[in-house]
């Protein structure tokens, strides 16, 4: 049994995404840093670190997301860890279909903080999913990326853009959103 009621989820940092057109190294370098520092802070303070994968389509080389593709593997530049535990996904939400929340309630873990790629897809997913279940989530987007994407009008929406959105409509409903500071202030106090 852990000693920390807080588990940090690092969700699908994994070199998947260097094999998709959209992929960007942009704001690569200061996703890594405030994710790395979350992962460091996290081992530092004993708070368990959960390592979750995303492996989807077909099962063929040249699907990046497929397990035979080698590609569901962590990002180069991504601090190694050992994590309390991996789980591999096949949805959005982390919590579908993997165990995840047995592993937390066994562990008698409340609150959630939510880091990885990608911001609006299954970070976010995985925190409307994970407060609706009575998880307490910190979600620090710093430590979360996205991409550029094109609206159904084909005007263009920013990754930046879209990170401020999926803030707006998680703040205060699904979650508390916080700095990698605030985070682990907050997983320290809940210990």
């Amino acid at each position: 049994m852990s000693d920390h009621r807080t588990a940090l989820l690092v969700i699908d940092v994994q070199a998947s995404f260097l094999h998709r057109p959209f992929f960007t190294t942009r704001d690569l370098p200061a996703f890594l840093a405030a994710q790395n520092a979350l992962i460091e802070g996290c081992v530092g303070r004993g708070i368990p670190v959960v390592r979750i994968l995303h492996s989807d389509g077909p099962e063929t080389a040249d699907n990046p997301f497929s397990m035979v593709s080698g590609h569901v593997s962590p990002l180069a530049g991504l601090n190694d860890f050992e994590a309390a535990a991996t789980f591999i996904k096949h949805r959005h939400s982390a919590l579908v279909g993997t165990g995840l929340d047995v592993w937390l309630t066994q562990r008698g873990i409340r609150r959630l903080i939510v880091s990885g790629i990608r911001t609006e897809q299954c970070c976010e997913t995985t925190t409307r999913h994970a407060s609706d279940l009575g998880w307490e989530v910190d979600y620090v987007t710093d430590a979360t990326l996205t991409f550029d994407m094109t609206q159904p009008d084909g005007s263009p929406l920013t990754a930046n853009e879209i990170k401020a959105r999926t803030a707006t409509v998680l703040q205060g409903r699904f979650c508390t959103l916080c700095s990698v500071d605030e985070a682990l202030s907050r997983a320290q106090v809940a210990a």
